[in-house]
């Protein structure tokens, strides 16, 4: 190869060289931009992640704060309701204990819970149903199993299990008022329940 020829190559090589050299540099430069800005995103990729992380964060402290409230809400209702419960099984056991006893102050009640139910009925003769207990003392007092009381004709029926009071039915069974012990209490129990709640609670 001639020094001409030489020259030309070099020439060319070094030419060729210098654009590889620009090139290298060009795309090390993009490679940095393109690094800098995927840094950049990534950072706001993870600033972002990280506040979505915290407003989850702060709802789910807010459901468990919600929920913490309401049970401890519905624990304090059911504790008071246990507590009501108490309160009438007390009373009921008591209104037990007086029936059973026979006492001039359960006698009294007693009329009077029949006088009520008949009245509420508004017929004459009537069929009344007792407990056995109050259904036997009756009998034994009296010479039939009819008797009258304040203008009412009552006849005897079956017993029936009660703590107290009475079930009165028209002769042909179409009307009925059961003043029963228990009936009462159930009847009155959501205005007691309000009045016991405020004593217990107030």
């Amino acid at each position: 190869m001639s020094s001409g020829t030489d020259k030309i190559v070099s020439s060319i090589m070094s030419e060729a060289q210098e654009k590889a050299d620009v090139i290298i540099q060009d795309a090390n430069a993009e490679v940095s931009a393109i690094q800098a800005k995927a840094e950049k995103t990534a950072e706001a990729e993870k600033a972002k992640i990280l506040d979505n992380g915290k407003k989850q964060s702060d709802m789910r402290y807010q459901q468990i704060i919600s929920e913490a409230k309401m049970n401890a809400r519905r624990a304090k209702l059911g504790a008071k309701e246990e507590v009501i419960e108490a309160a009438f099984n007390q009373a009921t056991g008591e209104l037990k204990s007086i029936a059973a006893s026979g006492s001039d102050e359960y006698e009294d009640s007693l009329s009077k819970m029949i006088k009520e139910a008949a009245d509420e009925i508004g017929r004459d003769d009537l069929i009344i149903h007792l407990n056995e207990a109050d259904t036997n003392k009756f009998k034994q007092e009296l010479s039939s199993d009819s008797f009258e009381l304040e203008g009412v004709n009552f006849k005897l029926g079956e017993p029936i299990k009660a703590i107290g009071g009475a079930i009165l039915k028209t002769s042909d069974g179409d009307i009925e008022v059961n003043n029963t012990i228990e009936a009462r209490l159930e009847r009155f129990k959501s205005i007691l329940r309000s009045e016991v709640a405020e004593i217990l609670f107030k």
